[in-house]
């Protein structure tokens, strides 16, 4: 599908459409748009005003503000590209940041001391702009951060099934891309821009975005189906967030295949191979 039609990509909806698009499609303006960042852990990244969540966004994240309008921006993330509405309570001034969260959450301490009260909690991609290192902690955004929870933004993992696994357990939420709830693209996604692997947010998209495999599966390939996608963590063996269990699990690579079939969801209908010549081919024991 292309960009220019598909809406979730499309920095358009009728009343405004970013500049670039002049001539492209029809609104009312064309706009540059303002640089802005999201100010809270998580946010509902949703299709139209009071409609449903097609994604969520994350702590620090670039976006680009469209339109403001009753309470409510339309907006386009920085990190896919996607577009939707947030409420403007969510958004803060852009930021440079310098650090993201590695681990699968951390606390945001009001001191640099781990029994100081939490003024915040931070999910894992949240991106920050730290100030200085005391001790065990950084600096930034009116708290400290354990420093062993962020890696530099510039420095990336090279394991994207060991940065999924960081996720075993948690809740499944459709459309979720946080560690209070997640689906499997928004699982797909995480692992991959950790390891430095830009990643479209919906499995549709995440389909074509890498190239195909035709040999025995490896660490780190991902297996879609109709609406659904999952990561191998060795030749047998994926690990996905789905709505079977409810969760971030592990599962049988054969099991899946025949459990998805058999409830009438389909066939494996692709089989990629994110590229990074890093990820190593040899599997961990699961």
């Amino acid at each position: 599908m292309s960009r220019s039609h598909d809406r979730r990509l499309t920095p358009a909806n009728g009343r405004v459409a970013a500049e670039e698009l002049r001539g492209k499609v029809d609104a009312e303006r064309f706009v540059r748009g303002e640089p802005a960042s999201l100010a809270k852990p998580v946010a509902d990244l949703l299709s139209a005003p009071g409609g449903k969540r097609d994604r969520q966004l994350l702590f620090g994240t670039p976006l680009r503000v469209l339109d403001r309008r009753e309470g409510i921006a339309f907006v386009q993330s920085g990190l896919d590209g996607y577009v939707g509405y947030v409420t403007e309570a969510a958004l803060g001034p852009a930021t440079d940041a310098t650090h993201a969260v590695a681990a699968r959450s951390a606390h945001l301490y009001s001191a640099p001391d781990i029994k100081s009260p939490e003024v915040g909690w931070l999910p894992h991609g949240a991106l920050l702009s730290c100030t200085s290192q005391d001790g065990r902690f950084r600096a930034g955004h009116g708290g400290y951060v354990i420093a062993s929870h962020l890696r530099e933004v510039d420095t990336f993992e090279s394991d994207p099934a060991a940065v999924a696994e960081r996720f075993l357990g948690t809740p499944y939420l459709w459309g979720g891309n946080g560690t209070l709830g997640i689906d499997c693209s928004g699982l797909v996604q995480a692992a991959l821009v950790a390891c430095g692997l830009p990643c479209p947010g919906d499995s549709d998209l995440q389909r074509f975005a890498f190239p195909a495999a035709d040999d025995a599966p490896r660490r780190g390939d991902l297996f879609f189906w109709k609406g659904h996608v999952a990561m191998a963590v060795s030749p047998d063996r994926i690990i996905h967030a789905n709505a079977h269990s409810m969760s971030v699990a592990h599962e049988g690579l054969a099991e899946a295949i025949a459990r998805i079939e058999a409830q009438g969801d389909g066939p494996v209908t692709a089989h990629a191979r994110p590229n990074n010549r890093s990820i190593s081919d040899s599997f961990s024991s699961t």
